[in-house]
C-alpha cells in the first residue's frame, strides 16, 4: 500500500467514533465489535496501517516538541480488560520516550482526597512540546464514584455539597477545566474503549486460564460486572455531557484490539497533523552561528 495513500485512509478511520457534540450521542449507536471496512482477512493490512500512523507520530511528535507551543493530552477510560494498556503500549512504540509521560490514575491516596478531585490531575499534566496520557483520569469521578457512593463519602465533602446536583456539576466543572486547558494550547483527545460485556468476560477467563496473566487479575473485575448497567450509564452521559469540539470523545469499539489501536494511531494522529506542526525557523543570527560552527570543524587538524 503507497504510504500517502494508507496515511490518508488511517485518518478517515476515527472520524465515525469522534464525538464532539454530545447531545446525541447514545452508546448503542457503537458496536464494540466493529471493524469498520477492514475485517479479520484484513489484518494485513490493519497492521501496515499501525506501523505506517506510529512511523508518522513519531514525526509530528519531533515538531511538537521542536516548535514548543502546543501539548497533547490522551485521556483513557473504559472498563477492565479492554485493552487500555495494550493500546498504549502499541500505539506510542514509536515515539521518543523523552517526549511522552504516562500517568496511570489508581484509588486516590490519602494525600490526594484532602484534595480536589482534579488536583492530582493538574499536577501531571504535559507540558509545552510534550505528550501526556492519562491512564484513567478525573472521569472516575463521574463513573465508579458515582457507581459506588462510598467513594463519594470517602472524599470527606461538606454536607451541603452532596446533593443530587453533583453529578451535573462535576459535569459543569469538567466542562470549564477542558474549555481552561484548550485556550492554554492542550490539545485534548479523551477515548473510551468500548469493549462488550460478553469479550470482557471471554479476556478474564483468558488471564484465569494463563498463570502468566494472573498478576493482571483481580476479583475486583469481576465484581464490577455486576453494576454493568449502571457503568454503560454513566459512560454515557460522561460522553454526552463532556464531548466539545476543543476537547472531543472518541468512542472506540474494543472487541477487536487490532482495530482498537488502529483507530487509536488514527485519531492521534489526526489531532497532530491539526496543528500545523513545523520545525522552527533559524533566525538570521543562529544561522550565522551555525555557519561559524560548520567552519570550525571543518578547519580542524585531524
Amino acid at each position: 500500500m503507497a504510504k500517502n495513500r494508507s496515511l490518508k485512509l488511517l485518518r478517515r478511520l476515527a472520524s465515525p467514533y469522534c464525538v464532539r457534540d454530545g447531545g446525541k450521542f447514545r452508546l448503542k449507536h457503537i458496536d464494540p465489535g466493529d471493524t469498520g471496512k477492514l475485517e479479520d482477512e484484513g489484518r494485513a493490512e490493519a497492521q501496515e496501517l499501525l506501523a505506517r500512523g506510529v512511523e508518522r507520530m513519531a514525526r509530528l511528535q519531533e515538531k511538537l516538541a521542536a516548535q514548543g507551543e502546543w501539548s497533547l493530552l490522551l485521556i483513557f477510560q473504559a472498563m477492565d480488560a479492554a485493552g487500555k494498556d495494550g493500546a498504549i503500549k502499541h500505539v506510542m512504540s514509536g515515539v521518543n520516550p523523552q517526549g511522552c509521560q504516562v500517568v496511570s490514575f489508581k484509588a486516590p491516596s490519602r494525600e490526594e482526597l484532602s484534595h480536589d478531585y482534579l488536583w492530582r490531575c493538574v499536577r501531571s499534566l504535559p507540558e509545552r512540546g510534550r505528550i501526556g496520557i492519562f491512564n484513567r483520569s478525573y472521569y472516575e469521578e463521574v463513573l465508579a464514584v458515582r457507581v459506588h457512593r462510598d467513594l463519594l463519602e470517602a472524599q470527606r465533602l461538606p454536607a451541603p455539597l452532596v446533593s443530587g446536583k453533583i453529578w451535573e456539576q462535576r459535569y459543569q466543572d469538567i466542562r470549564a477545566f477542558e474549555r481552561h486547558l484548550a485556550r492554554s494550547g492542550v490539545v485534548i483527545r479523551k477515548f473510551f474503549l468500548h469493549v462488550s460485556k460478553k469479550e470482557q468476560k471471554r479476556r478474564l477467563v483468558e488471564r484465569l486460564d494463563d498463570p502468566e496473566k494472573h498478576w493482571k487479575f483481580s476479583a475486583d473485575d469481576v465484581r464490577q460486572r455486576e453494576h454493568w448497567s449502571g457503568y454503560m450509564r454513566a459512560y454515557e452521559d460522561m460522553v454526552r455531557e463532556t464531548a466539545s469540539e476543543s476537547a472531543p470523545w472518541l468512542v472506540v469499539p474494543a472487541d477487536h484490539k487490532w482495530y482498537t489501536r488502529l483507530v487509536v494511531a488514527a485519531a492521534i494522529v489526526d489531532a497532530l497533523e491539526e496543528l500545523g506542526l513545523e520545525f522552527p525557523e533559524v533566525p538570521p543570527a543562529k544561522k550565522r552561528d551555525l555557519a561559524r560552527a560548520r567552519r570550525e570543524l571543518k578547519s580542524e587538524k585531524p
